[in-house]
């Protein structure tokens, strides 16, 4: 068995598991019973704001790759559907595949497209725990939310992974605005290693910087920046509340800002499709404001499907349209951090 395949079972074998935490014990009767009185025109916005998502996502993806190239916005929209649509089948295929289909077409080295998804995700990571602070700590914690340890860890919690963020940040600030000095120590430290494998960590970590670029950016580009990340996680925040009233929860939309917090860790376990991470996720989330374990379930499975089906409707659509297949998907997401997938990215941009 390949490498790839031990991987994606490995995934598949975990995503089982999780989904087995989170159907264990459910009352099905109740469970139908939720989604027969679920309201679908709130169901139908859900799968609007999911869209609205994505049209948030290329814009800001336009602005990070901006010093390194003038992407135009359809193909920032089609390949950014398209990664995200290969993520759900492939684990963080999306990772890898946006970069290269950039680099392939704009003349992008790929480590430099690549170092604007990290960029990306961290940006990401910040908002949310901008927003998990904001729940916790400054706007009016609403009746039903229980307290407790819990309550106590979950901030404890937030408040360590922001300041991990932030210590990152500041790290790729500094490789980025230093970038002279910091590779420089760098290259010393790589000196010590065999030259087969100092010479191509110093070129793949020069290339990452470049993609840092934006770091430089004047400090209106930057506020841009900022305020797409703020209108897409408040976005992500509107179909998650608007998932909870389809279901009867009349909670605050603001409790969709602990309830991301959460989906954000779930998520994080590498799953095909994020099965089982998101679920036991959002049905953990909202036993924090009591709801029964039948309607959260209902609720869980109802956010999951709106938010990635439509994604991987039209990710399939521009799959074909790429000439891709899940298989090339799957090799150049494991040849991606390998110097058989530069050859590739280079093959494919001659």
């Amino acid at each position: 068995m390949s490498v790839r395949a031990r991987r994606l079972l490995m995934s598949a074998v975990v995503g089982a598991a999780l989904l087995y935490i989170f159907f264990k014990g459910m009352d099905w009767a109740a469970v139908g019973q939720a989604f027969a009185r679920a309201n679908p025109i709130y169901m139908a916005g859900v799968v609007l704001a999911t869209l609205v998502v994505y049209v948030l996502r290329a814009w800001r993806w336009g602005y990070l790759l901006r010093p390194l190239a003038r992407v135009p916005f359809p193909r920032l929209f089609s390949v950014t559907l398209l990664g995200f649509a290969a993520g759900l089948a492939v684990p963080r295929a999306g990772e890898v595949l946006r970069p290269y289909l950039v680099a392939r077409h704009h003349s992008l080295r790929m480590s430099a497209a690549f170092a604007t998804i990290i960029l990306e995700r961290l940006i990401d990571l910040i908002t949310v725990l901008l927003l998990f602070f904001l729940y916790l700590y400054v706007l009016p914690m609403p009746a039903a939310q229980q307290q407790g340890p819990a309550l106590d860890v979950i901030k404890v919690a937030g408040a360590l992974a922001g300041l991990a963020a932030l210590t990152v940040l500041v790290l790729l600030v500094i490789l980025h605005v230093w970038a002279g000095r910091a590779l420089a120590i760098l290259n010393r430290a790589f000196s010590r290693l065999p030259r087969r494998l100092a010479e191509p960590v110093s070129h793949a970590l020069y290339n990452f910087a470049e993609g840092l670029a934006v770091l430089q950016s004047p400090g209106k580009h930057l506020v841009a920046i900022a305020g797409q990340s703020l209108l897409l996680w408040c976005a992500i925040c509107l179909g998650i509340h608007w998932t909870n009233l389809a279901f009867g929860l009349a909670l605050p939309y603001h409790t969709a800002f602990l309830i991301v917090g959460f989906l954000t860790v779930g998520v994080a376990v590498p799953t095909p499709g994020m099965v089982g991470g998101f679920h036991v996720a959002y049905l953990q989330a909202l036993t924090q404001f009591g709801v029964d374990h039948a309607t959260a379930g209902a609720a869980g499975i109802a956010c999951h499907a709106l938010s990635n089906l439509p994604v991987l409707v039209l990710g399939i659509v521009f799959l074909w349209r790429e000439g891709l297949t899940l298989g090339g998907v799957a090799r150049i997401t494991e040849e991606g951090g390998k110097k058989e997938g530069q050859h590739l990215i280079a093959g494919a941009s001659g």
